[in-house]
């Protein structure tokens, strides 16, 4: 690794700008953005995929090989990540920071603490629970109702057993009620962390936070129970960008964490528009499938920033092609042409989904040395049939060489003039949006509410907020809301459970199918794989 402080100078980014974590980590000042404000925006590009299959896909791996290869054709280009959770380090998913030739350092320190942003919000989200309870306990001056409160407690792990708890036991303690915890990217805070402008706009979203309802079922708000100066002061620093570097040096912006199978999957927009004035390219990356992080950075992020997207990559692989197509996890190694082309139907998809935005695309296929080469000859074939640029991406194995060919195909697009546009309007309502959601991108046919969902959605237009946009929480194997049902299925409801606004974050949240917001450990945990060697080198952690 390069010195963080010369890293930044190749950005752009002088040392006194810089609040330095050590050698190799730092954040962005808050004098940086007054330095660069007026300056012509970068091209942005979004890296989204398939519907990713168990054995993983390499969306973030791609994300960082791209910038790389850019940065090799000699354009200025920095990547714009999110931060790793604990929960998926700690579960079935492992680090998040890349890998081979194709990753961002340092790898450990960045998948477990890092800089303590995620801490802090999730101090930030309990300090709002504990004062909550504790106006409770107090006399309850504003009438909360205990049993209308909707605000959960927070934590960065995959816990079950936390779902659903009773708070509030023994003398002295307050009053007893269900509560439960979810897991920190799913809190509204990090949401509103990775929404907001500046620490002034933070601000003002933390109080518009809806915490519950009073006994006349009117809205409290986090201000009213005067928790959100002390919230600013928890994130004043965690609302800072950080600074770190790829294998070949390429800087790269990490900062915010939110899920998108649960909330909407996208690093900051301070992390995003600072890029923006720094680079000529700037790629960066929504969670999951196409079908919820990518919908979910258009319809959410880039209408509330502002942020205009000039194309987008959709990472395939052979093996999530054959995954798709009805091949079990064990036999993802084995040639099976048949299945491929069956499960080639859900990229497909997933193009004509990119293409409503308009927003050129370009197939990146994640190469694997399992891979054969008559599967890669018929997948470029079936992407020839389409219309669609396709480039094989070596980036795990050779780094920037590897992904020129990407680089070069998503360079042309991105000079292609914008037409992006939205999926829908502000002004329809909120069944509307998500039926309009349902029926373009998932193919469905119809939406069904259930009647503490349709109940929800009629507070929230009382409230005057009917037209904020929606996030579908949803499961990000399918484009159902059943994770066993894979390819391209049509004809299929969607069954809304709950609905909850995010008055804060700015968007209502549609709970789909058994998803729940506290994920829980697999059978083998990847925590069982972990450890530190003798030398004090941390094991198993990728």
């Amino acid at each position: 690794m390069k010195p963080i402080v010369e890293i930044a100078k190749t950005a752009g980014i002088e040392e006194q700008d810089l609040e330095l974590y050590g050698k190799f980590k730092a954040k962005l000042s808050d004098e940086l953005w007054e330095k660069v404000k007026d300056r012509p925006d970068g091209k942005l590009i979004l890296v989204t995929a398939m519907n990713p299959n168990p054995a993983g896909a390499g969306k973030t791996l791609t994300t960082i090989g791209l910038s790389q290869s850019l940065n090799a054709l000699g354009k200025k280009t920095i990547a714009a990540l999110r931060e790793p959770s604990l929960g998926p380090c700690m579960g079935i998913k492992g680090g998040a920071t890349g890998s081979g030739q194709a990753q961002i350092l340092p790898a450990d320190e960045i998948n477990l603490h890092f800089t303590g942003d995620i801490h802090a919000i999730t101090s930030a989200h309990n300090l709002l629970a504990a004062m909550i309870d504790n106006h409770i306990f107090q006399g309850n001056p504003r009438r909360l109702n205990p049993k209308k409160i909707v605000w959960k407690r927070a934590m960065d792990m995959n816990d079950r057993a936390l779902r659903n708890i009773v708070v509030g036991l023994g003398d002295g303690n307050g009053m007893s009620r269900e509560d439960g915890f979810m897991i920190t990217t799913a809190s509204e805070i990090m949401a509103i962390l990775c929404l907001s402008e500046n620490l002034s706009d933070l601000r003002e979203r933390l109080n518009n936070i809806i915490i519950g309802y009073d006994f006349d079922d009117v809205p409290v708000r986090a201000n009213e129970i005067h928790a959100v100066e002390a919230m600013c002061v928890l994130l004043k620093e965690a609302i800072k960008p950080n600074l770190v570097q790829t294998i070949e040096g390429t800087p790269v912006l990490i900062h915010g964490g939110p899920f998108a199978n649960i909330a909407h999957g996208c690093s900051s927009v301070i992390g995003t528009k600072t890029a923006l004035k720094l680079a000529d390219y700037v790629v960066t990356e929504a969670g999951f499938g196409a079908d919820l992080g990518a919908e979910k950075f258009f319809d959410i992020k880039c209408r509330k920033a502002g942020l205009t997207p000039a194309a987008a990559v959709v990472v395939i692989t052979v093996r999530a092609l054959k995954y798709n197509g009805g091949v079990k996890v064990a036999d993802l190694a084995v040639e099976n042409l048949e299945a491929l082309e069956r499960g080639f139907a859900n990229v497909r998809r997933h193009i004509e989904n990119l293409q409503k935005f308009g927003v050129p695309a370009v197939v990146a296929i994640n190469h694997f040395t399992t891979d054969t080469q008559e599967e890669v000859d018929a997948v470029i074939a079936l992407c020839q049939q389409l219309g669609a640029e396709a480039a094989l991406s070596y980036v795990w194995a050779e780094g920037s060489k590897g992904g020129i060919e990407l680089a070069e195909k998503v360079a042309r697009a991105a000079e292609k003039p914008s037409t992006f546009r939205f999926l829908y309007e502000e002004d329809l309502s909120i069944q509307q949006k998500m039926e309009t959601v349902v029926k373009e991108i998932y193919r469905g046919s119809g939406v069904v509410f259930s009647p503490s969902a349709l109940k929800t959605i009629q507070k929230i237009e009382e409230m005057g907020l009917s037209h904020l946009p929606v996030c579908m929480a949803k499961t990000p194997y399918s484009f159902t809301d059943r994770a066993d049902i894979l390819g391209a299925p049509t004809d299929f409801t969607i069954s809304v459970s709950e609905v909850r606004v995010s008055a804060g974050a700015g968007f209502i949240v549609a709970l789909t199918g058994s998803l729940v917001t506290m994920p829980g450990l697999p059978r083998k945990p990847a925590a069982e794989s972990l450890y530190v060697d003798g030398d004090g080198h941390i094991v198993g952690l990728s």
